[in-house]
C-alpha cells in the first residue's frame, strides 16, 4: 500500500512540526483512515507525484483515527481529505464544491493533482489565502 511509501505523521506534535517547520514549500496532509478505499485511492496518486512535485511541495498522511488531535479544529469528518498549507498557514482552495477548506474527494489524474497544487502554490507565495481551483469539481459536491 503507497500510504506506508508516504511520510506519516504519527502525533499531533508531528502534524504541528511539518505544517510549522516548513518555510518554502507547500505541505500537504492527507488525512484519513489509512485502510479507507478513498484514501488508498489518493495516497496512490499522491506517491506517483511526490517525485515530480518535490521542489515546491512536501506531502504527508495522517491516520484520524490515531491521531484525533485536528478533527474537530479541521472538520475531518470525512473518510479522506487533503489539506494544504504554507508558511504555517492554512491555504483554502475553491474546487466548486462549496467546502473551499479541504478537498474531500479523490483524484485519479497525475497532472490534474499537480496542476492544483502549483495553483496553490503560487498562490500562496503571492499571500493569498484562497486560491481557484484549475478545475472545477461542481460535480464532486455533496448535498447535506
Amino acid at each position: 500500500m503507497s500510504s506506508h511509501l508516504l511520510n506519516d505523521l504519527p502525533t499531533g506534535w508531528h502534524v504541528d512540526q511539518a505544517i510549522v517547520t516548513e518555510k518554502e514549500r507547500l505541505v500537504v496532509i492527507r488525512f484519513g483512515q489509512e485502510n479507507d478505499r478513498q484514501c488508498v485511492l489518493m495516497d496512490e496518486l499522491l506517491y506517483s507525484i511526490g517525485g515530480k512535485v518535490k521542489n515546491f511541495a512536501v506531502i504527508y498522511t495522517c491516520d484520524i483515527t490515531r491521531v484525533p488531535d485536528f478533527n474537530e479544529m479541521y472538520e475531518l469528518t470525512d473518510p479522506m481529505c487533503v489539506m494544504f498549507f504554507y508558511g504555517n498557514k492554512h491555504m483554502m482552495c475553491d474546487f466548486g464544491t462549496g467546502n473551499n477548506n479541504k478537498m474531500n474527494f479523490v483524484i485519479d489524474d497525475e497532472q490534474e493533482m499537480i496542476d492544483i497544487l502549483e495553483t496553490i502554490f503560487r498562490g500562496a507565495r503571492k499571500n493569498k489565502g484562497l486560491v481557484i481551483s484549475p478545475y472545477d469539481y461542481n460535480d464532486k459536491r455533496v448535498e447535506d
